[in-house]
């Protein structure tokens, strides 16, 4: 099953252009189902045996999203291997996938988002690059990994641009509100000398060392700033791109625009933001119509 697994994993890497995180997350889903199916190769696997995964998740107090995850990356292993004459049936094509519970996202409100975008003291380098990632983090919308994987040379700021590699490799570029642009800026004109790093294609946003910041990072630096506002809620920063969606479309923003913006392939991954807009809708109208 090795093999398998890494032969899946192989395409999933130089034909889907799939993300790390990704790759990572099947690998330990496949790893999980051999350990449970005790099989040793994929043609002995029967829809019986994914059926006895999928009842030990549920023992193990798995959450549906995460079995549903699981039950997806089977899918996708069997149907690859299906396609490359491995197989003469895919066994995971009649499993069902549990119903997932739907989730309505974190977001902040307006206050919120301006006393954790003024958190950082701008007396340091570190602290204005902190702000012009807070301040790219909300006005464009952008996933941490897009944001980490910019390039200096990806911002236009005539233009008041950027150009985004989101999942997938998928390009798409994204305005800059004129609050993020002047952090930027400022955040360039201070950090260490130019000559330091190699050209334009170095990172945008950098450590102490001149590399790129990691993920990991940029998540602890907004608890870092959260805690500094005293702010009572859980924050990451999928929570200002949550913020950020919830925002525009509170102020009129057509949903196929917010798609665009945030990237996402499927309008229906956008319409979750409705949902909040209508629930506070409806709370305002219950709050304050005579007859609601």
């Amino acid at each position: 099953m090795n093999k398998s697994i890494d032969a899946f994993l192989t395409y999933l890497t130089t034909e889907k252009n799939a993300s790390p995180h990704t790759i990572k997350n099947y690998q330990i889903d496949l790893r999980e189902f051999v350990q449970n199916s005790q099989k040793r190769t994929i043609e002995e696997v029967t829809h019986l045996d994914i059926r006895g995964f999928l009842a030990a998740l549920k023992g193990k107090s798995y959450s549906k999203s995460s079995i549903s995850r699981k039950i997806a990356c089977l899918r996708s292993f069997f149907k690859y291997h299906l396609r490359e004459n491995h197989l003469q049936s895919n066994p995971a094509s009649s499993v069902s996938t549990p119903k997932r519970e739907k989730r309505l996202p974190k977001f902040l409100d307006l206050q919120e988002v301006t006393n954790l975008l003024e958190a950082p003291a701008k007396n340091t380098w570190e602290e204005l690059r902190d702000k012009a990632i807070l301040e790219m983090l909300y006005t464009s919308g952008l996933r941490v990994s897009e944001l980490v994987g910019l390039n200096t040379d990806d911002v236009d700021f005539f233009s008041a641009l950027v150009r985004v590699r989101g999942k997938g490799k998928k390009e798409r570029i994204v305005p800059m509100g004129e609050k993020a642009v002047k952090a930027v800026q400022n955040y360039i004109n201070k950090r260490p000398p130019k000559e330091d790093y190699e050209g334009l294609k170095r990172p945008l946003f950098m450590n102490r060392s001149g590399g790129r910041l990691t993920d990991r990072s940029v998540r602890r630096m907004i608890l870092k700033y959260a805690r500094r506002i005293a702010l009572n809620k859980e924050v990451s920063p999928h929570t200002l791109r949550h913020s950020f969606a919830t925002h525009m479309l509170d102020r009129g923003a057509d949903l196929r625009s917010v798609q665009e913006l945030l990237g996402h392939e499927n309008l229906s991954t956008t319409q979750i933001y409705t949902h909040i807009t209508t629930k506070r809708l409806k709370e305002a109208y219950d709050a304050a119509h005579p007859r609601a």
